[in-house]
């Protein structure tokens, strides 16, 4: 466990749309910003981080919806200002009176989550945390799509008549189980350092 590591936040991040829902739950400390908190989410759903992303969640002391994420001069000049994710520190918005917020990655094809803040919990001594501690289902692939995408995809490849069949699993690229899903097998990138990769680009 990461030094100084007294609390830990439960979430619970379930993909819009989905059906059965595809879901994770995971432990995060206290501590965490909403890029750490990005990061985690990536990392615990599957996904590749090869997109934009965004929360929107209400702050406490206004009641106003925010967005947080990666700041863009272009976007602001539309009039959609972004609050700097590395910035900011979960703790400050997620409470009890305020346990749910939407995070989008991908604006093209808008894989929404939402999230649910369940409960504090004391961290344990000698385990590592972020953590995943339970979930369902697959990820789906990058770039299918969106939700609806998605599931196009799972009917193409549930017929090997189909005549998309062969052309659909040549783009899978590997086989893909939609079911499959463990916990254990989720491992987490320092988010410190997918951050610094971020401003190389």
């Amino acid at each position: 466990m990461s030094k100084k590591i007294n609390q830990v936040f439960q979430f619970k991040i379930t993909l819009t749309g989905s059906q059965p829902p595809i879901w994770r739950r995971i432990l995060v400390p206290s501590n965490y910003s909403f890029w750490d908190l990005h990061v985690a989410i990536q990392d615990s759903m599957g996904w590749l981080d090869y997109h934009l992303h965004s929360f929107s969640i209400k702050d406490p002391l206004t009641n106003i919806k925010v967005e947080i994420g990666i700041p863009d001069e272009e976007f602001e000049t539309f009039g959609r200002k972004t609050l700097a994710d590395y910035k900011i520190k979960i703790s400050k918005y997620f409470n009890e009176d305020n346990r749910n917020a939407r995070y989008e990655y991908d604006f093209g094809d808008s894989w929404i989550h939402t999230i649910k803040f369940e409960k504090i919990i004391q961290a344990t001594i000698g385990e590592e945390y972020p953590k995943c501690i339970d979930g369902q289902l697959a990820c789906p692939p990058e770039d299918c799509g969106g939700i609806n995408g998605y599931y196009d995809l799972l009917s193409v490849i549930s017929g090997p008549k189909n005549k998309e069949y062969k052309e659909t699993i040549e783009w899978l690229g590997e086989e893909f189980d939609p079911n499959e899903f463990d916990p254990k097998d989720v491992t987490f990138d320092d988010p410190k350092r997918r951050l610094e990769l971020m401003n190389e680009d």
